[in-house]
């Protein structure tokens, strides 16, 4: 597994990393959301991010797994814009008189992804392969580059955490 550390020589690092990630990220996208076009643009966005986060020295260590992990809030975020670019459409073509009614569900699910992006990444990334992608236990080790001993630990802090979040803002 390549990594970029803080610390390390970046531009020798990134390339080593982008060499060995760029395959598994993009095949991720493009697996997800079927579209090459689409695919392409976010992961340029994620290896954009991941220079980013190199650049400002923040204390991560850039791995495929983290990579992955931007990768999927790449695609979330972007059909959370689509979705609510679709729902400002509809709203426009309906005409005054007609409300628009999304299910109780709509809402929750929509509470649950605010609240999921909340989180720090590392729980947003192991609460997302294990539950929206439904990978077991140890596949999500896997993804993650943890044992899986330390996934098990993680994804119940995880719980934990957005648990917490999200019941705070039930109360609000």
């Amino acid at each position: 597994m390549v990594s970029v550390e803080p610390g390390d020589d970046l531009a020798e690092g990134f390339l080593d990393l982008y060499d060995q990630a760029l395959p598994e990220v993009y095949g991720y996208l493009l697996h997800r959301c079927g579209d090459v076009s689409l695919a392409e643009d976010l992961t340029s966005e994620v290896f954009v991010t991941a220079v980013r986060s190199a650049r400002r020295g923040q204390p991560i260590a850039l791995t495929t797994a983290w990579l992955i992990a931007v990768a999927r809030n790449k695609l979330i975020d972007h059909w959370r814009r689509r979705a609510s670019e679709e729902r400002g459409l509809r709203r426009l073509t309906a005409g005054p008189g007609i409300e628009e009614t999304e299910g109780l569900g709509a809402l929750e699910e929509g509470r649950a992804t605010e609240t999921l992006g909340r989180l720090p990444e590392q729980y947003q990334a192991a609460l997302t392969v294990r539950y929206v992608d439904g990978l077991s236990v140890p596949e999500a080790a896997n993804v993650l580059g943890r044992t899986l001993h330390a996934t098990e630990s993680l994804l119940a802090r995880a719980r934990g955490a957005f648990r917490r979040l999200y019941l705070e803002a039930d109360d609000d």
